[in-house]
């Protein structure tokens, strides 16, 4: 009976879990034990949240209709001293896999191990700099064995946990390098066999499943080649082989944001449409980058890269539902389930339906068919498919699963909106709750790194520090106090101080890589001391010769004279760095003094401490107030904070930073902040995150939820379990949460969408009695777009709409 009980406890195990099995693949698709499969998957960066947000972000991205969890594995995380590995905390990677695991879903595992993913010196850990005769990402001897040792390393561990789909793992996929035919030319005779050797070492790892390469349209077989991009239906040549599947590794839902940048907004119909016409052109694999940013925690971001991440993607920076991007998709993901049986099994076929609509046909033997229309023209206009007659929007794609039934369009967006909220916490404005501790500026006396140059600042500092000080001594003994300090930098921030005080500040930009800073200075008559703190706003983090950037101070002059190859002393990070007075340990072993008690300085570390908020929403801190800098709740950086620098509308690029709840105890957590400008922390606020405006605009000619459809067994035919073509609007306020108000509503020509709207010519007058009658006090509300749902037609021959703006608390 031992073995039965041990079978039994086996398979309880496995309930609920992915088992990969078999992984090969064919120039349909991957084939998952003998079936071909159509998948969607969605990047989550497992360092880029916490492990108590895992759960909940991979259950979401399931409950949107993703297949697969997609990551990157971050070299520099894991190895950030050569030999010493961590996989600690929001590092564990196989706790992060083990829970995608759990939850049902597949998983892509980007080796890399460069990765870019705007990621401080591409994941590479920065040692590898120091490796005599390196060339990074080169058929190169000493760059092959580390990224050997490291990649044996990863698979060894993937392995040893038995996490491959070969081992009944969730891992169906893996990809080596990223984006190399980007950088390729510049190796000349050194790229290609390069490639050839990255692919035929990851084969050699032998996980039994497939490898793929990302933009590398030479993949050496048996690894696959695959698209990155917003537009991989329009721009990707296809696989490099008649046996290989289409890939699409990224699919952007947004786009990254660097300080001083402006948001960049996709929007859900824009995505989708671009994936219909993947799916339509045979693709069978697709991955949104990202499908949940996350957090650039600590030092981890990239140059000039903001620490909120894809903030835009389908779960936003907190892990909250961004609609109509998550419901929106989830439909379409629905719509190409119910197609995929044809779309798998049939022949294919395309052929134009106008000078600038086509159709795209798949049909099997046994005569199940499924259609893509697609209309790329400015305007609406109405083709004839198969002797039916369809309207098809501008830029749209409409879904057939039948060859006939248009289930889904990818620009009749249904899905609601919703609106994000911030609501405070807690203030802290009060001159009590505030401590301060200036930052010692050294001088060269006090230095004991020392050189007749300027130092190039990265392989200086060995990424232990944003900041190197640069200083000299300048004897001065003309009448003149009056001078000019010219100092080019090719760094990202630069603040100058002139015994002492401070003579200056500039910085560059993502697009200009080297700066000046000139200023009119009052110079002393004898030796004065000229102390240059010299900033990165993160490590560069792609091109090729990586190794080669250069960072820092390139030419230095006062009153004219070069000074560049002057006595130079240098500190490496700052003094409130080296005492780790963001720590609880590290906050008590200094003499902080009360807030405001000596005149400014700059920089300067604040301290504070605060309770967590009641409740479970998500928490940011409003750092609306402050400069440039960095802050730490209980000695973990939530990030680097750049409020001063403003986008050309004269915004911050970003003012709330995530503090996540895993980082907080219930009382006295410690806030600490490096302040290197002017900023005010009794400007700060603590707030919290939640959806509390809900907002849907359907019109009558939109389509009944996807989910409505059914494909009948065998015959290929389409039906709805409760047959009701007319569309309804939906709004679902967050779990706990009720409809309390109804902002807006009208049926029938409202004018504008769920951003800006108004009443139009046609209204009808009882739109908000009949909305509060059937939403208010609900946690969700379904409404039928028709007249008699508003009690009769008020505008005969008009076509109409319902826009309602909903309150959730």
């Amino acid at each position: 009976m031992l073995w039965l009980f041990c079978w039994f406890v086996l398979l309880l195990k496995s309930l609920g879990s992915v088992h990969g099995g078999n992984i090969t693949y064919d120039g349909r698709s991957l084939i998952i034990n003998g079936h071909h499969k159509i998948l969607f998957s969605g990047s989550i960066h497992y360092p880029r949240s916490t492990p108590e947000m895992w759960p909940s972000l991979i259950g979401k991205a399931k409950e949107g209709g993703i297949d697969v969890i997609q990551t990157y594995v971050f070299w520099n995380l894991h190895e950030p001293q050569q030999g010493q590995f961590d996989f600690s905390g929001r590092r564990d990677l196989v706790r992060f896999i083990k829970e995608i695991q759990a939850q049902g879903l597949y998983v892509c595992l980007r080796m890399g191990p460069f990765i870019e993913a705007e990621w401080s010196y591409g994941g590479l850990p920065f040692w590898l700099h120091d490796i005599p005769g390196i060339i990074f990402r080169s058929d190169n001897e000493p760059f092959k064995f580390h990224m050997k040792r490291f990649a044996k390393n990863i698979v060894g561990m993937m392995k040893s946990e038995g996490l491959y789909a070969s081992q009944g793992g969730p891992i169906i996929l893996s990809q080596i390098e990223n984006e190399y035919m980007l950088v390729e030319a510049a190796f000349h005779e050194k790229g290609p066999p390069y490639v050839r050797w990255a692919a035929n070492m990851a084969v050699g790892l032998q996980t039994g499943v497939p490898w793929a390469m990302c933009k590398q349209d030479d993949a050496p077989d048996p690894v696959i080649n695959s698209c990155n991009g917003m537009r991989c239906g329009e721009t990707f040549a296809g696989p490099n082989s008649p046996n290989k599947p289409a890939l699409w590794t990224e699919n952007w839902t947004s786009f990254y944001q660097t300080y001083g940048e402006e948001t960049y907004m996709r929007s859900a119909a824009h995505i989708a449409f671009h994936v219909a016409l993947f799916i339509a052109k045979k693709g069978s694999y697709v991955n949104y980058y990202m499908y949940h940013g996350g957090t650039n925690f600590g030092r981890t971001g990239s140059a000039y890269i903001i620490p909120s991440y894809y903030d835009q993607a389908p779960l936003d920076e907190y892990g909250l539902i961004r609609q109509p991007k998550w419901g929106h998709l989830k439909e379409l993901h629905a719509a190409i389930e119910l197609s995929s049986s044809p779309l798998l099994s049939g022949a294919h076929t395309a052929f134009p339906l106008g000078e600038l609509q086509q159709a795209y046909v798949f049909k099997s033997d046994a005569g199940e068919c499924a259609a893509f229309l697609v209309n790329n023209e400015t305007s609406d206009v109405k083709v004839v498919f198969q002797n039916f007659s369809y309207e098809l929007p501008r830029n749209s794609i409409s879904i057939l699963p039948d060859c006939k039934t248009v289930i889904f369009n990818t620009a009749k967006v249904s899905t609601q909106h919703n609106t994000r909220s911030v609501i405070s916490s807690q203030k802290f404005d009060s001159i009590e709750q505030w401590e301060e501790y200036k930052e010692v500026i050294p001088d060269f006396h006090e230095t004991s790194l020392r050189a007749k140059k300027l130092f190039e600042q990265m392989n200086t500092t060995k990424d232990s520090s944003d900041y190197l000080w640069y200083t000299f001594r300048f004897q001065h003994d003309s009448p003149s106090a009056q001078s000019i300090l010219n100092v080019a930098s090719c760094g990202h921030v630069l603040h100058a101080f002139l015994n002492g005080g401070h003579a200056g500040s500039a910085h560059g930009s993502r697009q200009k890589k080297t700066f000046t800073l000139k200023n009119s200075v009052r110079l002393r008559n004898g030796t004065n001391f000229i102390s240059l703190l010299s900033v990165m706003v993160g490590l560069p983090d792609s091109g090729a010769f990586l190794e080669h950037r250069v960072a820092g101070l390139r030419r230095v002059r006062v009153q004219g004279k070069d000074l560049s190859n002057h006595p130079w002393g240098y500190q490496v990070g700052l003094s409130g760095e080296k005492l780790q007075i963001y720590t609880d340990l590290g906050s008590r072993q200094i003499q902080w003094r009360r807030f405001g008690i000596s005149t400014h300085q700059r920089p300067t570390w604040y301290k504070t401490t605060f309770d967590e908020p009641a409740g479970n929403n998500p928490v940011a801190l409003n750092l609306g107030s402050m400069g440039k800098g960095e802050a730490w709740v209980n000695g973990q950086s939530i990030g680097r904070y750049w409020v001063s620098y403003r986008t050309s509308k004269g915004n911050p690029s970003q003012t709330w930073y995530h503090v996540p709840r895993s980082f907080l105890k219930p009382k006295g957590n410690l806030l600490v902040l490096l302040e290197e400008e002017r900023g005010y922390p009794l400007g700060i606020f603590l707030d919290t995150i939640s959806i509390t405006k809900v907002c849907g605009l359907v019109s009558g000619s939109h389509l009944p939820s996807v989910t409505s459809w059914r494909r009948q067994d065998g015959s290929g035919k389409i039906y709805q379990k409760k047959p009701d073509r007319r569309p309804k609007l939906q709004l679902d306020c967050p779990p706990k949460h009720i409809i309390s108000k109804i902002l807006f509503a009208s049926f029938g020509t409202p004018s504008g969408d769920c951003e800006s709207y108004d009443i139009g010519s046609c209204h009808s007058s009882n739109s908000r009695d009949i909305v509060e009658k059937a939403c208010l006090g609900k946690n969700r509300c379904s409404l039928i777009v028709s007249s008699h749902t508003f009690g009769g037609d008020w505008c005969p021959g008009i076509p109409k709409a319902l826009l309602v703006d909903a309150q959730c608390s």
